[in-house]
């Protein structure tokens, strides 16, 4: 069975990768207020399209840190969901504006 993950779960990743380059997938869960599963697939998800790079550093103690770094595909696809995302809270809030008037 393939689990479904919604494009604003992708968003919030690609978003966080974006401004913390270097960080664990229990920081991930937590900043997002994800379960360490979901944010698991959704990392294996992300590399699989080609979104997001990663590696971890050779010399670090704690091989649980990864550098995550978002591919130029990965940037084209953060933009539009960035666009997608705006255009939603704007459709949200137009109509919340029409309910109060």
């Amino acid at each position: 069975m393939k689990k479904i993950i919604n494009s604003e779960d992708f968003f919030e990743i690609l978003r966080v990768i974006n401004k913390k380059k270097i960080i664990n997938q229990r920081q991930f869960a937590v900043e997002l207020g994800y379960s360490l599963g979901k944010i698991n697939y959704c990392l294996r998800e992300l590399k699989s399209k080609g979104l997001v790079k990663l590696s971890n550093f050779k010399n670090n103690p704690n091989k649980f840190d990864y550098v995550y770094v978002l591919t130029p595909k990965g940037i084209s696809t953060k933009t539009k969901l960035t666009i997608n995302f705006m255009k939603k809270k704007i459709k949200e809030y137009e109509e919340l504006k029409k309910e109060i008037l």
